[in-house]
């Protein structure tokens, strides 16, 4: 077991067990969190992580360990890492994984794997699994299987290089059970710099060209433009000067939601998805899109067309090919190539505030959208501090509420299950969120059957005396469902749930709960709830289901 008050140096060579050369290539990629569950084929990991300074997180359940490693990577911008045993451990965390490359989160999953000399044909070896890399590798950007302890670093150093080179994606690093306890000669491999990637000046010209001369420009953000590591994220800082410049209005993904200040006047926040944007959007004859992928699970629509020139900036050059074809393709970092437009486009005279905004009443959609849940929302919005990071599932109070009637400045943040659309995400993420980033505060917000998919997490936010407020629109089951069965004529059915006493619930888990009948009530609890040391679990019913 190696000394950990002296962390052995990059390239030096030195006798480690497999489980300790892996723990010391993670200390030396800075990780100082990892989330996961021990089991009898990790435990010589667990061993090497109780001598190290790293801090272990157990989760009550692998998903919920993959959602707090997505939000404490979301919140920090550094890569979230979650241990597991094999077969079932790892299959768990499956869906987490899917999640966070549906949205671009860098996830290092480690787990074990049979043994080196296992046989392919298989002998009902403990959690067993067909082929458990195999089946991951189809969820997320790779997983790679070491065959040797000597290799565990580099491969540790592959996955954080991976993250810093374009779309940061999940990956998954499988070491075979029997390599942890096995000792050998390792050379630690030191964390190699990743420069941005620089944008083409002839590309960045003939973008500044269109924009200059557009009519109706519009400015799309996504995931890609924020910064989580950043008050302030300069990529939406630099966008809004080049808004007004250039007399556009500026709107986001929900994954972009926080790059920009919602407060702005040219800013139509997350409202991508409203029919009045989608037509604005149409109709812009110049459209800058931001690390995005304009993707049906942004738009809210399957056949969603431009009519002007489309450019599109990203780090992954795929997305230039994607639903909307970029004319103008610039493969950069964001950041970089803002400010390179930006040195290119000066200020000019004031474009009329008509040429500025949507032509169309999105307000009045917006309001019959999210109509059942402004007071709330609103409510919600006078008791959280403006840095507070908002952690949503997938549930009709966050996507028909919160996500376009509570405006975000930065540095406040918006957390949300885009995408591949998974529920339970909330609560867990929140966790990582937390720990990643105990100086800000943060708040949960789930519908009761979301909610339930990882209530049991619960434990861990009472274990690590996290001040959360955990508010539960509550509806008796699946709301949305529900509407889409009656939409098509169908009698409901599975949806309609009992729904628990969750406070009673959260007194039992050893958190705080009650019930808020009215908007008042959530601003009270909330604003009462960031102050003490423990989750709070708010419900506000919706009519009698909730009963």
């Amino acid at each position: 077991m190696v000394d950990h008050d002296v962390i052995p140096a990059a390239g030096r060579i030195t006798t480690l067990t497999g489980a300790c050369a892996l723990v010391e290539a993670l200390r030396l990629h800075g990780v100082d969190t990892v989330f996961g569950i021990p089991g009898t084929h990790n435990l010589a990991i667990y061993d090497a992580l109780t001598l190290s300074r790293i801090r272990c997180v157990t989760p009550r359940h692998e998903q919920g360990a993959g959602y707090a490693a997505d939000g404490y990577a979301r919140a920090t911008g550094r890569p979230g890492v979650v241990v597991t045993t094999t077969g079932p451990g790892v299959v768990n965390a499956a869906t987490a994984l899917a999640q966070a490359y549906s949205d671009s989160s860098p996830i290092l999953l480690i787990s074990p794997g049979v043994p080196t000399c296992h046989p392919y044909s298989g002998r009902g070896y403990l959690h067993e699994s067909k082929d458990q890399s195999r089946a991951i590798d189809a969820l997320c950007a790779w997983s790679h299987r070491v065959t040797s302890v000597r290799e565990i670093p580099a491969a540790v150093a592959r996955a954080f290089g991976r993250f810093a080179e374009g779309r940061p994606r999940p990956v998954h690093v499988e070491i075979p059970a029997d390599l942890l306890d096995m000792e050998d000669s390792v050379k630690l491999v030191s964390p190699y710099r990743i420069m941005p990637r620089v944008p083409d000046p002839l590309a960045l010209d003939e973008a500044a060209r269109l924009l200059r001369g557009a009519k109706r420009p519009g400015f799309v953000l996504g995931g890609g433009a924020q910064c989580p590591d950043e008050d302030e994220p300069p990529v939406g800082r630099a966008i809004m000067r080049l808004a007004e410049r250039v007399g556009g209005a500026v709107v986001t993904t929900v994954n972009g939601k926080g790059s920009v200040p919602e407060s702005h006047p040219l800013a139509l926040g997350a409202t991508l998805h409203l029919r009045a944007v989608r037509r604005w959007l149409a109709e812009c004859d110049v459209v800058l899109a931001i690390g995005t992928e304009l993707g049906p699970a942004d738009l809210w629509e399957e056949r969603f067309s431009l009519a002007g020139t489309l450019i599109r900036v990203d780090v992954d050059p795929g997305q230039m090919q994607g639903d909307h074809v970029a004319d103008v393709a610039i493969v950069a970092d964001a950041a970089l190539t803002v400010e390179g437009l930006s040195e290119r486009i000066q200020r000019r005279n004031p474009v009329p505030r008509s040429r500025q905004e949507p032509r169309y009443d999105h307000e009045r959609e917006l309001g019959e959208l999210t109509q059942r849940w402004a007071e709330h929302v609103r409510a919600l919005r006078r008791a959280l501090p403006k840095e507070t990071i908002v952690v949503g599932d997938n549930s009709m109070m966050v996507y028909h509420g919160a996500v376009v009637a509570l405006p975000m400045d930065p540095p406040g943040r918006f957390l949300f299950p885009s995408g591949y659309g998974t529920l339970g995400f909330a609560l867990p993420a929140a966790i990582g969120v937390k720990l990643g980033r105990p100086d800000r505060p943060a708040v949960v917000l789930a519908g009761d059957g979301a909610f339930q998919f990882s209530l049991q997490d619960l434990a861990t936010a009472v274990e690590l005396r996290l001040s959360l407020p955990i508010v539960i629109s509550a509806n008796g089951g699946f709301g949305e469902i529900r509407e889409e069965m009656q939409q098509r004529g169908m009698e409901p059915v599975a949806v309609d749930l009992h729904c628990p006493d969750f406070p009673a619930l959260a007194l039992a888990y050893g958190a705080r709960g009650q019930v808020a009948k009215t908007p008042d009530d959530l601003h009270e609890a909330v604003t009462e709830a960031l102050e003490v040391p423990l989750p709070t679990v708010i419900v506000v019913p919706e009519g009698d289901r909730a009963v």
